[in-house]
């Protein structure tokens, strides 16, 4: 057994009680009053939740009602929060203004509490209610019954080579996947074989049917973080720097490369919460490099926007990467696709879902 098996017994244990008390019923899970679709993972961040959620968003908007509930997490209030354009990231959590600015037109909600916040949106007019829920980062809140159950796999850090916390980024047990109505495999690279598909599914020890989809990320061109600040001269530019307060920044400085010869990187903690001091270091670096334009995640764009006397030097070559979630379809060899790529995957995804 691996020391790491050993020092972590204690907690290993502990989840896994739990989980047999939530199974057995002894722990009661209660049905949600609205459809629900719950987006998590077993791993602490870093897996693609919100572009996930976002894919989701994109793919029921025209045929449904949707709200999304999230946790808000790191933010300074209390409770249920209904989350609105101009909020504060520090009011309502990073991910949840995300989603509020991107889909304006997407009930957002905050609160700790899920199963009260679900009724609080059951409690709406019947010209607001909606029909349709999706909780973000929910898989472990087991006291809520979900309709369907999507669980996210990092392909650049798989479960089944991770560790539970603090040793690893575990927060749950890898055989929790049994739970789960869908699991994808986010991140990867090119397309998927045959081969691949049996390869994860077999590393997973996924139970026969459960859909296992794969997905990749698609970057789309720099959006300035400070609209009316942003000189878009810089996009043109052949050296960036690069910072992110994310759990795996490898995406953002991946998409920085493809562009840029990328001159500094600056590494902060997931849902870091900015400061004078950082933004001079910041500063710092664009003297080193006066052509280079500065490129961040649009999580962290959403903190950065709530700062005040960020330098124009900075501010003039801020630049966020949107991205979103593109599911890899699996494709039949001697069929030539490409440009129905997208829509196939999309489908594909759709209708493996059912929502009562």
């Amino acid at each position: 057994m691996k020391i790491d098996r050993i020092l972590l017994f204690p907690y290993y244990i502990i989840l896994a009680i739990r989980n047999f008390l939530y199974d057995r019923g002894t722990l009661k899970s209660w049905p949600s009053p609205l459809p629900v679709i719950c987006v998590g993972n077993v791993t602490v961040g870093g897996t693609g939740k919100t572009p996930m959620v976002e894919m989701l968003i994109r793919l029921y908007k025209d045929s449904r009602k949707i709200a999304v509930v999230s946790r808000g997490y790191g933010r300074r209030t209390k409770g249920f929060r209904t989350v609105s354009t101009d909020d504060n990231y520090m009011d309502v959590g990073d991910e949840p203004l995300q989603i509020k600015r991107k889909f304006p037109y997407v009930t957002v909600v905050v609160d700790a509490s899920r199963r009260r916040a679900l009724d609080a949106l059951a409690a709406m007019s019947e010209d607001s209610r909606p029909d349709l829920v999706i909780l973000d980062d929910a898989f472990q809140y087991r006291s809520l019954r979900p309709d369907f159950s999507i669980l996210l796999v990092s392909s650049t850090r798989p479960i089944f080579k991770d560790s539970l916390l603090p040793i690893g980024r575990l927060r749950d047990l890898p055989s929790q996947i049994r739970r789960a109505d869908m699991v994808v495999v986010t991140k990867m690279d090119g397309e998927v074989t045959d081969a691949d598909r049996r390869r994860w599914r077999r590393e997973l020890k996924m139970r026969d049917g459960i859909p296992l989809h794969f997905s990749r990320i698609v970057y789309q061109p720099l959006q300035p973080v400070f609209p009316d600040r942003g000189d878009s001269r810089y996009i043109y530019s052949k050296s960036a720097i690069v910072f992110a307060g994310i759990a795996d920044d490898r995406t953002v400085r991946k998409g920085a490369g493809w562009s840029y010869s990328v001159r500094e990187i600056f590494s902060f903690s997931d849902h870091h919460r900015y400061t004078a001091s950082d933004i001079r270091k910041v500063a710092a670096a664009v003297r080193r490099h006066p052509t280079a334009v500065i490129i961040t995640t649009e999580k962290d764009a959403q903190r950065i926007r709530s700062m005040q006397g960020v330098p124009d030097e900075v501010s003039s070559r801020l630049f966020y990467i949107p991205i979103y979630s593109e599911i890899i379809p699996d494709v039949k060899p001697g069929r030539c696709l490409e440009h129905e790529l997208p829509s196939i995957g999309y489908e594909e995804l759709k209708t493996d879902i059912k929502i009562r």
